[in-house]
This record gives C-alpha cells, structure tokens and sequence, in this order.
C-alpha cells in the first residue's frame, strides 16, 4: 500500500534533548478542521484533498486561493508519519493562504485544530525549496517514526509559458 501511494504520489509536481524528556506520543484522532501559523497570520479551514484521475494530489480549488487541504490519504495531523498540508502562493490574482510560507524559520509554531476540539502543536524543522522536478517525494510522504507535518506550496519564479511557479515550498514540522 505504502509503495503504491509513494508511486501514486511521485508525480505531484503540481503543484536536541534531554534523555529524560517523554517524546510526543502519536494519537488517533478526528479530522483536522483548522490550519493556524501565527507568525505568518494563517488561518484557514482544512478541507480534505485526495487523488486526481491521472495520481496526482489534489490541491485547493485556485479560485478560493485563502483556503488551505490535508491530504486525506495520509496519516492525519498528530498521528506516526507525515500529514500534508496543501495550499496555494496565489491564484484568482491574489495572495493565497501561502503566501508567506517561505517565511519561517526552525522552532516556529503551527497548530492544527480537530473536528473534536484538540489542538495539535507543530514546530517547523526545516524549510526547502526545490525545483518541481526534483521533488522529494520519499522526504515528504516517506513513512517516519514520529508524528510530523509537512506544508507545501508553489514557489520561485513564475513560468509564464507554463503557467505554473518553477519550485515547490516545503516545511518540515515535529509535533511537540
């Protein structure tokens, strides 16, 4: 099933401690309903995405470019393994719920709110950007032992011929 999804989802172009602290447990839950990052003034409903007819991800509708989707094929967030979250740059000519995301920085906090009232905190790890056709897909959908979260967005310069951004933004988050 893994190697399906990973093979399902590499075409998506689209688009330190004490020893003595306890690691954060992962927890079954219910749907994620809302995406906070105060640093860059994000807040935006989850709506779930799923697969396109060619394999692809499903991303937020262009035409609602504030409106953020969790990947609903994957793990959800605060679970073991990665939860994706997808959101635009921009898109029906202006700023989409992205539009800063380049912006943070290691330790900055995201919280993802759940349909049953918990909140899940998110500390960014690491911040890419990458050509789309040089994804990481194993990186952002690869199995990990920990409850994670990854952001992605378009980035770079824009192909006007292609009309699409030549890069991907993606953050690396740990549940703490």
């Amino acid at each position: 099933m893994r190697r399906a999804l990973h093979a399902a989802l590499s075409v998506v172009l689209f688009f330190g401690g004490c020893a003595d602290k306890q690691q954060p447990q992962p927890q079954a839950q219910s749907e994620p309903a809302e995406l906070r990052i105060p640093k860059i003034d994000v807040r935006s409903s989850l709506v779930p995405l799923g697969l396109n007819a060619d394999g692809t991800v499903e991303v937020p509708p262009v035409e609602t470019p504030m409106q953020a989707g969790w990947y609903r094929n994957g793990p959800k967030p605060g679970e073991t393994g990665p939860a994706v979250v997808l959101g635009h740059v921009d898109g029906n000519q202006q700023a989409g719920v992205f539009f800063r995301l380049r912006e943070l920085k290691p330790q900055d906090v995201i919280e993802v709110s759940t349909t049953d009232g918990q909140t899940k905190r998110f500390l960014v790890r690491q911040v890419n950007q990458v050509p789309k056709d040089q994804f990481p897909t194993d990186a952002v959908y690869g199995d990990t032992a920990e409850p994670e979260l990854r952001l992605i967005t378009c980035g770079g310069s824009f192909d006007r011929a292609a009309r699409s951004y030549r890069d991907n933004v993606i953050i690396y988050a740990t549940l703490s």
